[in-house]
């Protein structure tokens, strides 16, 4: 046959929580997932793919409910194109299940491959698909490719959801791949999920990562893979964008609003606020005056600006000048207390991130106070 294109993605996780975030937050993340099917069928329209490979975990969990399972078959319908979706370690297969509830609702062009038996996609291409019974095996979910039989000359892609290394993992190895497996399975392809980055390994094995980033720790856009497949060719594999948010980590060094400022100007180089869900760390120095602004400016500006802020500034030291002191114009036992939570702050001794914590908090309601006078 001539060159098959299809769009390999894995890792949706439909009707995931996100319990951590506010409700506004949680919601925005969610229907981004359901999103992001659109985005998929608009990729495979750019590549001239007629098929998405799914390779697992298209749902968070076995019991995802009615209204995820319809939005997404709603979605997928949309698409002209077929949709291959098999079960990962979160929605994993199992008798009267999940699978078999959303075989009995989805449309012709939405195809479950939830037995490990080889399946035509179109002449000449053959689909052999490993989807997981259990959430965790020690066995080899794709050991079976290398006797599932094809057609000579067949092209033979692999779909299936596992590690090929325990990137980093400790415990009990489970749902692991080797890493020779599209070798000696003679495949064309192995399409991987479960690895939420993008990721190849050698020239015909891949994972797509997830579509829309889920977590901190991968600043890299939600993907997908446009792979091109001629028989007896190394695929030809292209990152296809398909994410809305950006999960971003990083860690900046203030000494005061300008430093802020200029670290903000190359943030909003990076995306849209309002896109953007960011992990920050404060470090560095700064007087007790400018520390308290920075931390505002960040709370009451910036963190409305972007879809969500996680903020941490125990590292930015805050070291009290004398205006700051001046400002907070104490007297009688409260100058005294001043004075000794300056001074421990100040020691760095087992005390000094209390003390300062409690000298900044005088500090703010010394400014709340003066507002309120002034009114």
């Amino acid at each position: 046959m001539g060159t098959l294109k299809i769009i390999h993605s894995a890792d949706w996780q439909l009707g995931k929580p996100f319990g951590r975030f506010p409700h506004e937050v949680r919601n925005a993340l969610a229907e981004a997932r359901l999103d992001v099917i659109d985005e998929l069928g608009k990729a495979a329209s750019a590549a001239g793919a007629a098929h998405v490979v799914v390779a697992g975990d298209v749902f968070d969990n076995v019991e995802p409910g009615d209204r995820i399972v319809m939005q997404a078959l709603s979605r997928m319908e949309r698409a002209r194109v077929t949709w291959w979706l098999m079960p990962g370690n979160h929605d994993h297969a199992r008798a009267g299940g999940l699978w078999s509830r959303i075989r009995g609702r989805a449309p012709s062009s939405v195809r479950i491959v939830d037995t490990a038996e080889p399946v035509e996609m179109e002449e000449g291409a053959w689909l052999l698909p490993a989807p997981l019974e259990h959430r965790k095996t020690t066995s080899d979910p794709t050991a079976a490719m290398v006797d599932m039989a094809t057609p000579p000359g067949a092209l033979r892609i692999g779909l299936a959801h596992g590690s090929i290394t325990e990137f980093g993992a400790s415990g009990e190895s489970s749902n692991i791949i080797p890493p020779d497996r599209a070798k000696s399975a003679g495949l064309d392809y192995l399409a991987l999920g479960d690895w939420h980055g993008h990721l190849t390994v050698g020239d015909r094995t891949a994972y797509s990562g997830t579509p829309e980033t889920d977590r901190f720790g991968r600043d890299e856009p939600g993907a997908c893979i446009a792979v091109d497949l001629r028989s007896g060719e190394a695929p030809q594999l292209r990152k296809v964008e398909t994410g809305r948010y950006r999960w971003l980590s990083r860690r900046w060094n203030v000494a005061n609003e300008e430093d802020l400022e200029r670290e903000l100007a190359t943030l909003r180089t990076e995306g849209r606020l309002s896109d953007v869900l960011l992990s920050l760390t404060l470090s560095g120095v700064a007087s007790l005056s400018d520390r308290v602004s920075i931390i505002a400016l960040l709370e009451n500006r910036v963190g409305h600006e972007l879809r969500h802020l996680d903020l941490n500034a125990d590292e930015l030291i805050a070291r009290p000048t004398t205006d700051d002191i001046a400002r907070i114009e104490v007297q009688g036992a409260l100058a005294g207390a001043t004075s000794t939570l300056r001074s421990k702050a100040e020691a760095n001794g087992p005390e000094a991130q209390i003390a300062a914590a409690a000298l900044e908090r005088l500090y703010v309601e010394a400014l709340r106070f003066d507002a309120e006078v002034s009114k």
